[in-house]
C-alpha cells in the first residue's frame, strides 16, 4: 500500500450513524487504527460525539484510539494536542498500517482537524479524504426545508458573526446559514428582534437524541444557544 493510501480522513456525518456513506464505512472496517477526537470533562472522563457514532457502526471498537482536543477558544492548546496525535499517527503509518482519522460532519467543512490534515500533508503523509453529510444539510432535510431554489444564493458563516455580515446577506437577498450559533449570541439575539421581515430556523444537535428544531422567534430567543447549533435566516415566503 502506498503512503498516499495509508491515512484516510473519514467524514462521519452530523450524528445519525445511518447518515455515514458506504465508502466511509468500508474504510473504517478496513483501517487497522482509527483515531477519534474527544474532549475531557471536568470530572476527568472523556466525551466524544464521533465515538458515539462509531459505537453504533459495525466497526471493531478495539482499534479505536481516542485523542483529547481541549474545548477552548485558545487555538494554541488544540495545536499542542494535534501535534501529539500527529506523532502517534506517523508512527503507525511508518509501520505500514492503514489509519482512519475521523471527523464529524464533513472532514473538509469547518473541521477542527484541518490543522492536523495539513500538518500530515506537509510532512509527506498526504491524507485521502472521504466526503460526508454536513450538519446544515442534515438539518434542512430533517424539516423538509429547501435551502436554495433556482437563482437564490446562500452564504455559510461561523457563529462569530459581525453585524455587517448579517446585513449584507439580507440586503443581497441571500439565504444565511450560521454554524455554532452560541459564538455570536450577543449580536444574533438583538438582530432577530429587529428583523420581523425574516424567518429564522434554529437547530440543535442534529442527528443525535438531543436534536431540536424551532422556527418560532419567541422560542428561539428563550433558548440557551448551544455550541452544536445552526441558524438559517431567510426572507419570509408568501
Amino acid at each position: 500500500m502506498e503512503v498516499t493510501e495509508r491515512i484516510i480522513g473519514v467524514s462521519l456525518g452530523p450524528g445519525d450513524p445511518e447518515l455515514i456513506t458506504l465508502k466511509a464505512l468500508k474504510i473504517l472496517q478496513q483501517a487497522e487504527v482509527i483515531f477519534c477526537p474527544a474532549t475531557k470533562l471536568t470530572g476527568g472522563g472523556m466525551k466524544s460525539r464521533a465515538f458515539d457514532i462509531l459505537k453504533a457502526l459495525p466497526v471493531k471498537l478495539a482499534k479505536i484510539q481516542l485523542f483529547q482536543i481541549p474545548m477552548s477558544q485558545i487555538r494554541s492548546e488544540a495545536i499542542v494536542a494535534y501535534d501529539i496525535v500527529f506523532n502517534r499517527i506517523i508512527s503507525f503509518v511508518d509501520e505500514g498500517k492503514m489509519i482512519a482519522l475521523v471527523a464529524e460532519g464533513d472532514a473538509c467543512f469547518y473541521s477542527s482537524a484541518n490543522y492536523l490534515y495539513e500538518k500530515l500533508a506537509q510532512a509527506g503523509y498526504p491524507v485521502k479524504m472521504v466526503a460526508g453529510v454536513p450538519a446544515f444539510i442534515a438539518a434542512s432535510s430533517s424539516i423538509g426545508l429547501h435551502l436554495a431554489k433556482q437563482q437564490e444564493r446562500m452564504l455559510i458563516i461561523p457563529g462569530d458573526v459581525l453585524v455587517d455580515e448579517l446585513l449584507e446577506s439580507v440586503v443581497l437577498k441571500r439565504i444565511l446559514v450560521i454554524m455554532k450559533v452560541s459564538l455570536g449570541e450577543a449580536i444574533l439575539r438583538p438582530f432577530i428582534i429587529r428583523h420581523p421581515e425574516l424567518e429564522f430556523h434554529y437547530f440543535e444537535n442534529i442527528g443525535t437524541l438531543e436534536e431540536y428544531y424551532t422556527s418560532k422567534v419567541d422560542v428561539i430567543l428563550s433558548r440557551h444557544f448551544v455550541y452544536f447549533s445552526i441558524l438559517v435566516i431567510r426572507l419570509k415566503t408568501c
